[in-house]
């Protein structure tokens, strides 16, 4: 390709911030750097150009800085902010990607992106589906729906699903899946036009705006009468509070995320514990990057899925890497319907 050098504008964090919400005003585009769009030789990088980024909730508690280390480092202000994202590849000196490519995984939030370290970055074998559903569905958020359910949970056939925070990019596969199972599928959303979704198009049995019910509990008894086998978990807090006393007898509850948590100053506690005791629950918590070696098993069954028009999402897109703050800040207060996602350049595709 041709050797020449570009602005490479970004989206940086300005500082870390203390716990609490976080405004988009913490995080600033910039322009300052260039970049050699050539690897120089000996080089075992990958030089991507960034056309897809991931909005996602986990991003949150990164930004704040930590004593004790969590499953993922803090982010490190005045760099790019690191997160998922579909990439064509410029150049390579890496083996398992060549000039080209396109790939999705751990991208910077930047025009282009020197990728050191290619662990999680995943070759994209099929590009007959939009390229920006390796955000969503066959990107880490629909891996993690796929893990969570079927290997977190353990479902039968049969079962009662109960899936909160459901419209999101991962509750959306979630509950689809589960009726792809046979499992009787409930979601909590968080506004009638996501309840409508989660009936109309995504195919739940039943779902209930928790901004509307007084009482999570009766909600949740009035959906399960006999109880819930299997919950998954993305918003903790009063919802996981309410679920504790809904669950049947070896119930399983996979902990995605707990999106209620994030914006706090002081984490919430629960009550009810005794019951994962009494109940004999098992309650597990998963990071997807301990899962990636199933993840060409996943891409395969879903790619056919959607082929065949057995699952659907939906994306909430974003045009411009200017606006990715505003769209990863609008995600704590529910104003996305469907996989956030931000485009910082568009490729032609026949599909």
């Amino acid at each position: 390709m041709e050797d020449k050098e570009v602005v490479n504008k970004k989206v940086v964090l300005k500082q870390y911030i203390p716990d609490g919400p976080a405004t988009e005003s913490d995080m600033e585009l910039v322009a300052t750097d260039t970049l050699r769009l050539r690897l120089p030789p000996g080089s075992t990088a990958v030089l991507v150009k960034n056309l897809y980024l991931s909005c996602d909730p986990y991003m949150r508690s990164r930004m704040t800085k930590h004593d004790e280390p969590s499953y993922v480092d803090d982010f490190i202000p005045g760099t790019p902010i690191p997160g998922y994202g579909v990439c064509k590849v410029l150049d390579s000196g890496h083996p398992d990607f060549k000039m080209g490519d396109y790939a999705w995984g751990m991208t910077g939030w930047e025009e282009y992106s020197l990728i050191t370290s290619t662990e999680g970055l995943f070759k994209i074998n099929h590009t007959d589906v939009p390229l920006s559903y390796y955000t969503g569905i066959l990107g880490m958020p629909g891996f993690t729906a796929y893990v969570g359910f079927y290997e977190i949970g353990s479902p039968k056939k049969g079962e009662r699903v109960f899936v909160s925070a459901a419209s999101g990019a991962v509750g959306q596969l979630v509950g689809q899946f589960a009726k792809l199972m046979g499992c009787y599928v409930v979601g909590s959303a968080g506004s009638d036009e996501k309840v409508n979704l989660l009936k109309n198009k995504f195919g739940f049995d039943e779902a209930f705006n928790y901004k509307k019910e007084p009482d999570l509990n009766k909600a949740l008894r009035r959906c399960f009468p006999e109880g819930i086998d299997i919950y998954f978990e993305n918003v903790g807090g009063a919802m996981l509070e309410a679920v504790l006393r809904n669950m049947r007898l070896n119930g399983r509850i996979a902990a995605c995320g707990m999106i209620s948590q994030y914006n706090l100053e002081r984490p919430e506690g629960v009550s009810h514990l005794f019951t994962i005791v009494a109940k004999r629950i098992r309650m597990q918590g998963f990071v997807i990057f301990d899962h990636y070696r199933s993840y060409r098993e996943f891409e395969e069954k879903v790619v056919q899925y959607i082929k065949e028009g057995k699952i659907v999402c939906m994306e909430d897109i974003a045009e411009g890497l200017e606006n990715a703050p505003a769209a990863l800040i609008g995600l704590f207060a529910g104003r996305n319907v469907g996989k956030q996602l931000v485009v910082v350049a568009r490729e032609q595709q026949s599909i």
